[in-house]
């Protein structure tokens, strides 16, 4: 019986990969002093955005942070809008009364902005970011699981990325891939054999429909 949902943020709400690596782009590279590619910001992803630029660019980070969040939060328009589909997600979930959490890897800032902009903030009843110091999804989704007092057993981790299958595992609940964004892997998210896989967010409500 499915009690509970965790959510991933980017690249499984909405269409934020792209807009995060815009955003690390216009602030770090003018402090750097040169240009980075798409593949050199993705390399330091695990660690929240702080991490990031901590990695990048250490003698400037302040500057660094202020600079990523003022245009994360200016080019948001790039993402205006989670994915079509997602809140009939959350709007079912709330109808058959399923516990809600949000557990992503990005910094509280950012991940405030984008629930903002998305509109979605009020669904989530507990919110857990990421660390500067590297991943902690899976303690985060021990906590939420804790603060909502619902057990691994009940509960499903959706997000986009292998990790999030490896450490949806590791912290004892189902994985959920969901393969539905452009900069999603589905081939490679199969040979980790998650739960369950969508390629469409009309697929999982359909399973939601069924199971919830």
């Amino acid at each position: 019986m499915i009690r509970c949902l965790l959510f991933d943020l980017d690249g499984t709400l909405g269409n934020t990969l792209p807009l995060c690596i815009a955003a690390f782009k216009k602030a770090i590279e003018p402090l750097a002093g040169k240009t980075l590619s798409d593949e050199e910001i993705i390399e330091t992803f695990g660690p929240s955005e702080e991490g990031v630029v901590q990695a990048l660019i250490p003698e400037h980070y302040e500057q660094g942070m202020a600079e990523y969040l003022r245009h994360y939060r200016e080019l948001h328009g790039m993402c205006a809008a989670p994915f079509e589909g997602i809140v009939n997600v959350l709007d079912i979930a709330r109808e058959r009364k399923l516990r809600l959490a949000l557990v992503t890897g990005k910094g509280a800032k950012s991940a405030e902005i984008s629930l903002e902009v998305f509109g979605m903030g009020s669904y989530f009843e507990v919110i857990e970011t990421g660390s500067p110091e590297g991943p902690r999804k899976v303690q985060g989704i021990q906590n939420a699981m804790a603060e909502l007092g619902v057990a691994p057993e009940e509960s499903l981790y959706v997000g986009d990325s292998p990790s999030d299958i490896e450490h949806a595992r590791e912290a004892g609940v189902r994985a959920v891939a969901a393969a539905w964004a452009e900069t999603a892997d589905p081939e490679r998210l199969r040979t980790l054999h998650p739960d369950r896989l969508f390629t469409t967010v009309e697929e999982f409500i359909a399973y939601l429909r069924q199971e919830a």
